[in-house]
């Protein structure tokens, strides 16, 4: 027995010693590394992890779920994989050889076997009691006539869809069933950027794949009511709905998204944090449908140099582009201009977290918000109220009769619109973009916006926009007040570059 090992001997716990004296060399060395103490630790530091424990104590509470719709609504494009077409469906991707995206008419004319469902597409989902309550994304049961969940016994079940939520796309459904193995819900805010997830769902309708990453970011602000979990887990077309697991085994996110350019998976995967996800779902079984509350602002982000311009320091903070006439907001003084900093004390870091706080906030009570306002600060109370129903997400083409579209100097294709677009939408003024090229197009104007604003001068009608494009310089920057879906933001268009 060498010196070393013998001196080492010491500090194992007595039964091992005569093992240890027993071995030769090579063996003798491979068990000091196991038993040594922080060994074997440090030994785990340097291994991927094995996620075999985390998938038989999980998998179960995975299910596989199909949309039907009936045959006469020709819900697939001729020739397209039905897989596929969830992802076209979930970015209102028209679809190639068919009809338009999610928002278009269904239908090619064929009327035959209309009460025969075929497949529309492939999702994922996670039970949440044993009772048979699962969630899943509102898109994959979109427009669905029937729901079908399948259960890793390969047991299949008719759904029933309790509720959906299109602004945090959040959906739960109800299977009749009984002892099921519901998934354990983990803290969000104890994941940390760079920790181990997984992701078990059905890509491309492959039930129970399992793939696995690092949590990339979190907070990442691509909507308008959720911080979402920006992970590299490979997600394709039917992991949507799908559980984002922990080492632990706990769910804390609901896999959502996908940035392609593609249609397949790129690096870039996003998840609902479930801690978010969990509020949506216990008022869609409570009640079927969310409460919201509102103040009735339209926002947008503050910038660098509009931050530095007005002494507020840095860019944080919602800056208020308008308040609706007669709402909250406007009754309780909040101008256009004004930059709010916080909600109940919360700082409001950027834009998308102020419509977060006060969505989260219930109707009728007040809220305090900070409001900064030309070099102060000042304290508003404002009663919340409850958002209305889910709004058109895009605007109607223009109506019969409305006034003709006109080419602006600035690359503007715009036309005006019709009192009951108007109405809708619930704006005095404004004209909608048909079309946007050169330096309009690269400030990002695109067909459907609605032009609200032109170099700080409320827009009342197309004459009136046309004449405010025509008196802009060619050479110097002009702002546009954009209103795309239900917010409202600045664009810059830059006509010399």
């Amino acid at each position: 027995m060498p010196k070393f090992l013998s001196a080492l001997t010491p500090h194992l716990p007595t039964p091992r010693r005569p093992l240890l004296l027993s071995l030769g060399l090579s063996a003798a060395l491979t068990l000091l590394t196991a038993l040594l103490p922080g060994a074997s630790a440090a030994q785990g530091k340097g291994e991927l992890p094995d996620f075999t424990e985390l998938v038989e104590r999980v998998g179960p509470s995975v299910v596989n779920i199909r949309t039907l719709e009936r045959s006469g609504r020709n819900a697939t494009a001729p020739g397209m994989d039905p897989n596929m077409e969830e992802f076209f469906r979930r970015f209102g991707i028209p679809l190639p050889g068919g009809p338009g995206g999610r928002n278009a008419p269904r239908g090619n004319g064929n009327n035959n076997n209309d009460e025969e469902p075929t497949q529309r597409g492939v999702g994922s989902g996670f039970i949440l009691s044993a009772d048979g309550f699962v969630m899943t994304n509102a898109h994959v049961v979109d427009g669905a006539d029937e729901v079908l969940v399948t259960l890793t016994d390969k047991r299949e079940f008719k759904a029933k869809i309790i509720g959906a939520d299109k602004r945090t796309d959040v959906a739960v459904v109800k299977i009749e069933a009984s002892g099921l193995p519901a998934v354990k819900l983990g803290d969000v805010g104890r994941l940390k950027v760079g920790e181990w997830v997984m992701a078990i769902g059905s890509p491309f309708g492959l039930e129970n794949s399992v793939t696995a990453g690092i949590v990339s970011a979190k907070a990442r602000d691509t909507g308008d009511y959720l911080p979402f979990i920006q992970t590299d887990v490979a997600i394709n077309p039917g992991n949507s709905g799908g559980p984002l697991i922990n080492m632990r085994g706990e769910v804390v996110g609901v896999n959502s998204q996908i940035y392609s350019r593609s249609g397949g998976f790129m690096g870039i995967s996003f998840a609902i944090p479930i801690d978010e996800a969990g509020r949506v779902a216990d008022q869609l079984r409570s009640s079927g449908r969310v409460i919201r509350g509102r103040i009735g602002v339209r926002i947008g982000p503050v910038s660098k140099d509009v931050a530095e311009s007005i002494g507020l320091g840095k860019p944080t903070g919602a800056l208020v582009s308008g308040a609706d006439a007669g709402g909250p907001a406007d009754k309780a003084g909040i101008e256009p201009g004004d930059i709010i900093t916080k909600v109940d004390g919360k700082v409001i870091e950027k834009s998308g977290d102020l419509p977060r706080l006060i969505g989260n906030t219930k109707p009728g009570t007040k809220a305090v918000l900070q409001v900064y306002r030309r070099g102060n600060l000042r304290d508003i109370s404002v009663t919340v109220v409850e958002f209305e129903a889910d709004a058109v997400t895009r605007v109607a083409q223009v109506e019969p009769g409305a006034s003709a579209a006109g080419k602006s100097a600035l690359g503007l294709t715009v036309s005006e619109l019709g009192d009951s677009q108007r109405r809708e939408l619930k704006i005095r003024g404004g004209v909608r973009v048909d079309g946007a090229e050169g330096a309009a197009a690269r400030a990002g104007l695109r067909e459907g916006d609605v032009i609200l604003a032109l170099d700080n001068t409320e827009v009342a009608d197309l004459k009136q926009f046309m004449a405010l494009a025509g008196k802009a310089e060619k050479t110097r920057a002009v702002s546009v007040m954009v209103r795309r879906g239900e917010w409202v933001n600045y664009l810059v268009i830059r006509p010399g570059k």
